[in-house]
């Protein structure tokens, strides 16, 4: 049984429309730095699970599309690079601590922001939209998965 994430990405780091314009429209969600959204990938993220990707940082956040998990848990290469600002001296190919999946954009919907999110009941308890919340990964219950796809994004 498929699960359901938001994931966060900024887009002045990559937006929707930078991966509509990479090969077979997918990237590898690097960057990662927070050990709980690192679990949700190593842990429970599996090719086939929907995905809330979802604009971050920006003058309006919200949910910019729709997308699917490709590829398994694997080690992020960023991890590795001394010149990235994800370099993590304490992980080695060996051992790595940080790993990112691969994620396919579907579609490209009409931005649906927080403000609306929290407009509708039905989401009060979406993990993403709590007070204080601050995980770019997140799980999304089934039920609110299907209240924004088959509800908001008509």
């Amino acid at each position: 049984m498929p699960r359901y994430w938001l994931m966060k990405s900024e887009p002045s780091e990559v937006s929707i429309d930078d991966v509509l314009a990479m090969p077979n429209q997918t990237v590898d969600w690097w960057g990662i730095r927070n050990y709980q959204s690192r679990n949700f990938m190593r842990d429970q993220m599996a090719p086939g699970d929907g995905v809330l990707f979802y604009h971050s940082s920006c003058a309006e956040p919200g949910i910019a599309g729709l997308a699917e998990v490709v590829k398994k848990a694997y080690p992020d290469r960023t991890q590795f690079d001394s010149a990235s600002k994800y370099f993590d001296p304490k992980s080695t190919p060996e051992n790595p601590r940080w790993v990112n999946v691969d994620v396919r954009i579907l579609k490209k919907i009409r931005l649906v922001g927080i403000a609306e999110l929290r407009l509708h009941p039905e989401l009060a308890h979406m993990r993403a939209l709590q007070r204080g919340n601050r995980l770019s990964i997140t799980p999304v219950d089934p039920a609110e998965w299907k209240f924004i796809t088959e509800r908001l994004l008509k």
